[in-house]
Order: C-alpha cells, then structure tokens, then sequence
C-alpha cells in the first residue's frame, strides 16, 4: 500500500509476523527483488519492503537525497509503529541502510549489508563519481530505460549473473524494465555513491551489530568490506564464494540462512 511521507509516496509491502525485517533494493530493483526470501522468511520475521525513491511504484514531486531518504524511512518506522528494525540493504540499498543507522541508530536492532558501502572518503573521488553519475543520467535521458538496461546488465560488476539460470536473468531484467528514465536519472544525481555523506569516520562510532557479507568474487566489495569490517565494533564478515555482486540472488538459499541465522542467534544472545 501507499504511505504519503513528506510529499513522497513510498509502495510498502508488510507481511509476516515476529521481528521486524526491513528490507532495501538495490540500484533499478523494488520490492520484487526480494519475493523469493520474503516467502522464505515470512514465518519467522514481519518483513517490510519498499520502492526506494525513483523506483518501482514510489512516486515524488522533487530531488530526494541520501539524508532526506533515510529522514522518510525513519517516518515510515514510525508510522508503522515499529520499535526498532532489522535492517538489510543491497547495493545502493545497503548505502541507504548503512546511512539511516548512522542517522537513526536507535530506530536500528541488527544491521545487515549486502555487497554495500560506507561512500567515498575523499571529496575529489566524490566529485569524479557525481560525474560519473551525471553521464549516467543524461543517458537514461537520452536513450531511454531499454538502451540503459541493455548497457546496465552488461557491466562487469553483474558478469556472474551470466551464469543464472534463464528464467532468473529474465526475471532481473524485467524488472530493471519496469522503472521510468526520470526516476533513475534522479536516484543516480541525488543518492549516487557521490552525492551521498562518507560514513567511513564514522564506522568506529556505531555500535549495532553488523553483519558484512560479499561474494567471493567480488573483489572490489571484499576489500572494501573488509576495511569497513576492521572499523566497525560490531560486526561480522563473511564472504560466500563462487558468488558475485547480487548474492540474494545468486545464491538465494545460502544468503536467506546466513540472514535467518545471524538474526536469530543475536535474538538468542540477548
């Protein structure tokens, strides 16, 4: 259903019961990036997903940014009248998690990030990936969603996806074929890994455990979860092998148990 929050209308799916699991998408996914954990997890945690803004069915009248994003998540929880949450983020959703548990720790129970980031340490790297981006977006513009799709799906960081069954890959794509150009151009311009805050001298400071997990052969996210690993007081790192950038994906079954386990044995550790 719809939640109106600051001007923003947010599609959020709830379902299950227990603990609270919410969960964000990655970079032109939704809410059906994660239907087949949803039904794996439904029985033990109240799972709560959402289009994140220039995605899926959320809709937006202005710019929203990293800040203002994790501002209307923090809303949403409230709303909802959760307590805390079980975080979990993928990609770009993983920078929104990592994000609102360093501006909303207490809203925060267990902090999961798939295949994320803290951003960019420097403001001259920052600067060359908002550039990046920008071309990016003047592409979507340009060319459309297909082209973008046909160029997207093809970048080294999904090569793994190659080795997906058929049917999985066909499913990725159509997803990724859903979303509007002006809606990803506005996600790349406004919380791109540039646009977003550094959180790297930060990591020291969050105290929530947390659970870094990568797939063994990508290199880029190992070292950097690895780095981000040695910072955080709190956390955990594991790396699946023979797995890329989309773990949830790739290796649906291994992550839905790493997830379930590190959930419930913090519970249990109360």
């Amino acid at each position: 259903m719809y939640y109106n929050i600051h001007d923003t209308m947010y599609w959020v799916e709830k379902t299950g019961s227990g603990p609270v699991l919410l969960l964000l998408h990655g970079f032109t996914g939704s809410t059906k990036t994660w239907d087949a954990l949803v039904k794996k997890w439904k029985d033990n945690f109240t799972v709560v997903t959402l289009d994140l803004p220039g995605h899926g069915k959320t809709t937006t009248q202005v710019p929203i940014t990293m800040e203002m994003c994790c501002r209307d998540l923090a809303a949403l929880v409230q709303r909802l009248g959760i307590e805390k949450v079980n975080l979990l983020g993928y990609s770009m959703g993983g920078r929104t998690a990592l994000s609102f548990a360093c501006l909303y720790p207490h809203l925060v129970d267990k902090l999961i990030l798939e295949s994320a980031s803290p951003g960019l340490p420097s403001e001259k790297e920052r600067l060359e990936r908002r550039n990046k981006d920008e071309q990016l977006a003047r592409k979507l513009e340009r060319e459309g969603v297909k082209a973008f799709v046909d160029f997207w799906e093809k970048i080294p960081l999904f090569s793994t996806q190659e080795q997906l069954p058929p049917d999985k890959r066909g499913a990725i794509r159509q997803e990724r074929l859903l979303h509007s150009a002006e809606g990803l151009a506005m996600s790349l311009r406004f919380m791109g890994t540039g646009s977003q805050p550094s959180w790297w001298e930060h990591l020291t400071q969050l105290s929530i455990p947390t659970l870094l997990l990568v797939g063994g052969e990508d290199a880029k996210f190992k070292a950097l979860n690895k780095s981000m690993h040695e910072r955080l007081p709190q956390s955990d790192f594991q790396v699946v092998e023979y797995a890329g950038h989309a773990l949830h994906v790739e290796e649906s079954a291994i992550f839905g148990n790493i997830v379930y386990e590190f959930i419930i044995s913090q519970e249990d550790g109360r």
